[in-house]
């Protein structure tokens, strides 16, 4: 299989010279098995271009396409390019949105960001089949010969983690997640958050979540994962819900993964920013002896895993 790259920012899209090699749009991952439908991970403003792409494959163009799409949540930033999808716009095109169930059902909160004023065209307008598949976490289900499992992370209304098994390789996908440790974030807004020693039962439901992250990425060929934050901009915004490069390293370190990806790069962070946190953290694995790679995402970044027949 393949794993491309599409959108690489968290948050909101950062365009500009600055960002200009690394790239300014938001989260999507494209993972095109041989031989089958892509498989798309989160549908940030990355996913407009990776749709003209797909227009262009006599498939979608004909309306003949199938897709099918994994959201770990529904903050903007990881859903904001659907309605740019350029498949949504062809009859005939089969596309199957896959994410956590909520209390308002699924197909509802995607229409949402369609309502007027937000959006001139509804979803109700868009001429491909669209499916709605509601989760729960640590689902597990196919997508043709791919193995797709799933589990919770530590996010602001809960996100999910994923993993695709295809072509005798994995590669998993975790963003957004704070680390495991300083407090549990789930479905209430925290202002003002304070840090200290934390209830027994909210350390045990940490430490339960953090095994199923690490048992998800177990022996995984390609770990993507969330580094959002330096060690400082953690410290000041814990309860934002995002990771420091040394969380994805502990991380990895525990799955034993073949490679490690920083992602969902800061929207402040500049390319020769990105440079620095790269070196430094090849630097830490190298001086540990890990047995994993490290890089860092950027669009147009493209990594083959498993059998390439």
């Amino acid at each position: 299989m393949k794993v491309r790259f599409w959108g690489v920012r968290g948050s909101i899209p950062s365009p500009g010279r600055a960002t200009n090699r690394y790239g300014g749009n938001t989260s999507c991952v494209e993972v095109r098995p041989n031989g089958d439908a892509p498989i798309i991970i989160d549908a940030g403003t990355g996913i407009r271009r990776l749709g003209k792409t797909l227009a262009m494959d006599d498939q979608f163009r004909d309306g003949k396409g199938h897709a099918s799409i994994l959201i770990s949540h529904t903050h903007w930033d990881h859903v904001q390019g659907l309605p740019f999808f350029s498949p949504l716009y062809r009859a005939g095109n089969q596309v199957h949105i896959f994410a956590r169930q909520r209390d308002t059902h699924l197909e509802a909160v995607f229409s949402a960001q369609h309502h007027a004023p937000y959006f001139p065209v509804p979803l109700s307008a868009m001429h491909a089949d669209m499916h709605f598949h509601e989760l729960i976490e640590g689902a597990q289900f196919e997508l043709g010969r791919a193995k797709i499992s799933s589990a919770r992370l530590n996010h602001p209304w809960v996100a999910i983690a994923y993993r695709i098994d295809v072509d005798g390789a994995s590669v998993v996908y975790c963003a957004d997640t704070a680390p495991f440790t300083d407090m549990l974030l789930g479905r209430e807004f925290i202002e003002a958050p304070k840090l200290g020693a934390l209830p027994p039962a909210v350390v045990n439901e940490l430490r339960s979540m953090r095994a199923g992250v690490v048992a998800l990425a177990n022996k995984a060929d390609l770990l993507i994962y969330d580094t959002q934050f330096t060690p400082d901009e953690y410290a000041s915004r814990p309860h934002w819900g995002h990771s420091r490069p040394d969380d994805a390293i502990e991380i990895a370190r525990a799955a034993k993964v073949g490679k490690l990806c920083l992602f969902h790069h800061a929207p402040l962070r500049s390319d020769d920013d990105n440079d620095a946190i790269l070196a430094t953290y090849r630097d830490v694995i190298r001086i540990s002896v890990d047995a994993f790679d490290i890089v860092s995402a950027y669009e147009g970044l493209e990594i083959t895993l498993g059998d390439e027949s």
